[in-house]
C-alpha cells in the first residue's frame, strides 16, 4: 500500500502523530479556554486599578489574538469581568497591599 499510495500513507502517519500529540497534551488543551478570560480580567484589573492607567490604555494592553466575547469594568467596585471561549472570570482589586485577584 505504501508503494502504491505514498501521499495517503504519509498523511495517515501525520494524522496519527497529531492525534498522539493531542492525547498527550489533553490536560493543557482543556485548560486553555480558562486562560484567555482569566488573563484578561487579571491583567486589566492590575493595569487599571493597581497602576492607575487610563481605561483605553489598559484595553489595548490586554488585547489578544483570541478575542474576548464580553468585557465589563465596574469602577465603583474596582472589578473587571471578562468572557472568552465560553468561560467567564472576574478580578477584583483588594487594596494596595494585595492588588488584584481572581474571584471564584
Amino acid at each position: 500500500m505504501i508503494r502504491r499510495r505514498p501521499v495517503i500513507s504519509v498523511l495517515l502517519v501525520l494524522l496519527l502523530a497529531l492525534l498522539g500529540w493531542v492525547w498527550h497534551e489533553r490536560v493543557n488543551l482543556q485548560a486553555f479556554p480558562d486562560i484567555i478570560a482569566a488573563y484578561t480580567a487579571k491583567e486589566y484589573c492590575s493595569c487599571r486599578y493597581v497602576a492607575n492607567n487610563p481605561a483605553e490604555y489598559c484595553r489595548g494592553y490586554v488585547k489578544q489574538y483570541v478575542p474576548t466575547s464580553a468585557f465589563s469594568d465596574n469602577p465603583e467596585r474596582s472589578e473587571v469581568t471578562t468572557s472568552g471561549l465560553g468561560r467567564t472570570h472576574t478580578a477584583r482589586w483588594l487594596g494596595d497591599r494585595h492588588g488584584c485577584r481572581l474571584t471564584p
